[in-house]
């Protein structure tokens, strides 16, 4: 890891990391760290410094594989430009990540990553009729060619044994063929009987995404958001503060179907998850959290499935 500073370095270094204290923007850096025998770089900066660590190190190596995370959709074709291999929104990943919890009501695998024809998909345990039975049980292998490798669970992604039970607020994590998914919808998917409307809190740019990803796939939705400078679509946003109940029932919290919680305040998340599950004890609750260890807390406050970077 290469820091600006001591400063940054002593937390890393009690953490167990190896650090390197360096100028981002030197090329000595990069050639001291020998970045030319790197497998990967990957900078998670700012969109302008990712910019010059990449240029800066592209002096160094042409052919080491540099990923960069961005958070403007514009500084995408910028830090491709300067050299990068790979640039990852992860606003937009996460609102995406969150939209599927809630598309994901109807059991039907959504696709998330491929390696070349092999596709690795999500599919909700319950929504599929599958909570409580254990993988031996249902064979779904056998039965569709597809192979569950991991369960999202709580937070956590376990690897499942054969003889464990299915826990019922879970997604399953498959890899298949596509006509091996094709045949798991066949037998597991369903309507989606309480497809409401989803009430989204939080504008900023993992809602915006959330939103983007319902509008793809024709679901209704309503944001709220404080700020009106945030409000893209304001014929289907409410502007004012969550945290009142007058708000949320103007945006429809009483006859939404899923709430999706998306501030990066873990304990405004936290707020808002207990409030919402009080005024609505039957409605899907997803939650944004920035630190891992508030997701725990986050679930306890009521939300059925929480998320982060």
């Amino acid at each position: 890891v290469i820091v600006p500073d001591t400063a940054a370095a002593g937390p890393l270094l009690d953490s167990g990391y190896t650090v390197m204290v360096g100028p981002f923007d030197d090329p000595d850096t990069y050639r001291q760290a020998r970045v030319g025998d790197a497998r990967l770089v990957a900078t998670t900066l700012g969109d302008t410094t990712n910019t010059n660590v990449t240029f800066t190190v592209r002096e160094v190596s042409p052919d080491v594989p540099i990923v960069a995370t961005a958070s403007s959709e514009a500084s995408v074709d910028i830090l491709t430009m300067a050299g990068c291999t790979q640039v990852m929104q992860l606003g937009r990943m996460l609102g995406d990540a969150m939209a599927r919890r809630v598309l994901g009501r109807d059991g039907r695998a959504r696709v998330v990553g491929r390696f070349e024809d092999l596709l690795i998909a999500e599919a909700s345990v319950a929504a599929s009729g599958l909570s409580g039975k254990s993988l031996a049980e249902l064979d779904l292998h056998a039965k569709t060619g597809v192979t569950v490798v991991g369960i999202w669970h709580r937070g956590g992604l376990t690897i499942p044994t054969a003889a464990a039970a299915l826990p019922t607020a879970g997604m399953l994590v498959l890899a298949g063929s596509r006509e091996a998914l094709q045949r798991y919808d066949a037998s597991h998917a369903q309507p989606d009987a309480e497809a409401g409307e989803t009430l989204i809190i939080g504008g900023g740019r993992v809602g915006r995404a959330v939103a983007a990803a319902l509008r793809a796939e024709g679901r209704r939705w309503r944001l709220v958001e404080k700020d009106p400078a945030r409000i893209r679509w304001p014929e289907q946003s409410v502007v004012g503060d969550a945290a009142r109940r007058d708000v949320l029932e103007r945006a429809g919290i009483g006859d939404c179907s899923s709430v999706v919680i998306t501030t990066r305040d873990d304990d405004m998340n936290i707020y808002l998850a207990l409030y919402c599950r009080k005024l609505r004890p039957d409605v899907q609750i997803i939650a944004r959290s920035t630190r891992e260890r508030n997701v725990e807390t986050l679930h306890r406050a009521g939300a059925d499935f929480v998320m982060s970077y």
